[in-house]
């Protein structure tokens, strides 16, 4: 499958291209050039290295929302076991870019619960684009409500420009919707982790984001707003999207030194698009050894600590 690459990736793919080019021709010609190919190789990891390390709060961002960045559908065959998706908000309709399900987790059931997006244009319509309206959360909070009673513990992961902005979503009342997940999810009797995978935006994401753990990978973003939106209200032109994203800190580095979540999970060294079979491992790592210290919290004292998190989120001056 041919891979795609950002505008700032453009070196990389010119020296991948000519690594290609070079295994080929040494494989029609009967030629030893692997030395040349090594050579090349240790190239394009320092040049990997010099350009991710160095990446701007914009180009993050863009590798958020990378087209070939993997979504919560590519993650559940390398990380679960028995997913069995469940539909519905038993009130209006299925929403498509809320998934969900049971699981097995390393050998323990979870309940999985993500945004969606899409790749090509007929999923992308049919899962909105990754943005749910107000049936996509009450799904998830039947959903929250079923693993409570099970008494079996909640992933979310979070990939999403926002909520849907539509007339429609705001006649079936997506401000209520989300607000009472937000409720729900402060007070929920299991225990719940969330991972930011790709793009967290605004109360879109935060609908599916509050839990005991707050977790982002290492090239994904969370924000009140994107930075071409930003830009768009304050400058009223998005070509002061770059400016924007630096005002925003939008990245896993800004929120983590704010204090806004808890651990930065690493990716492979091009990102998680490039391997989705490391990100996978990595990402499972960081959620087994927190799973398994909140599951050994009794519950009572789960909701105490995670009462306490969210009262001391964010800082502010008298």
């Amino acid at each position: 499958m041919a891979m795609s690459y950002l505008e700032f990736e453009r070196p990389i793919a010119e020296l991948a291209s000519k690594i290609d080019e070079l295994s080929g021709m040494g494989k029609d010609s009967g030629v030893n050039i692997a030395e040349e190919v090594e050579r090349l190789n240790s190239k394009k990891d320092k040049l990997v290295e010099q350009i991710y390390s160095k990446a701007t709060r914009a180009q993050v961002c863009q590798l958020s929302r990378h087209p070939d960045r993997p979504y919560i559908l590519d993650y559940i065959p390398q990380m679960f076991d028995d997913f069995q998706e469940l539909h519905g908000d038993r009130a209006f309709a299925d929403d498509g870019a809320i998934v969900g399900g049971v699981a097995s987790f390393r050998g323990r059931s979870v309940m999985v619960v993500g945004h969606q997006k899409g790749r090509d244009t007929k999923e992308k319509l049919k899962r909105n684009f990754g943005m749910p309206r107000p049936e996509g959360y009450r799904k998830a909070l039947r959903l929250f409500k079923l693993a409570e009673r099970f008494e079996i513990p909640v992933l979310t992961f979070i990939d999403t420009a926002g909520a849907w902005p539509g007339i429609d979503a705001e006649e079936r009342g997506q401000s209520e919707a989300i607000a009472r997940n937000l409720q729900e999810l402060a007070a929920l009797r299991t225990p719940v982790i969330c991972t930011v995978i790709g793009e967290g935006g605004s109360g879109g994401a935060l609908a599916i984001g509050v839990g005991d753990r707050m977790f982002m990978q290492q090239f994904s973003t969370y924000s009140v707003i994107s930075p071409e939106g930003c830009a768009a209200i304050l400058w009223r032109d998005r070509a002061h999207a770059d400016e924007a994203a630096e005002a925003l800190k939008p990245t896993a580095l800004d929120l983590k030194e704010l204090g806004l979540i808890d651990e930065i999970i690493p990716e492979p060294k091009e990102g998680a698009h490039r391997n989705i079979k490391e990100a996978s491992e990595l990402m499972g790592d960081v959620l087994e050894k927190a799973l398994n210290k909140l599951l050994n919290t009794p519950v009572d004292k789960l909701i105490a600590a995670r009462t306490k998190r969210l009262r001391n989120l964010g800082s502010f001056s008298s």
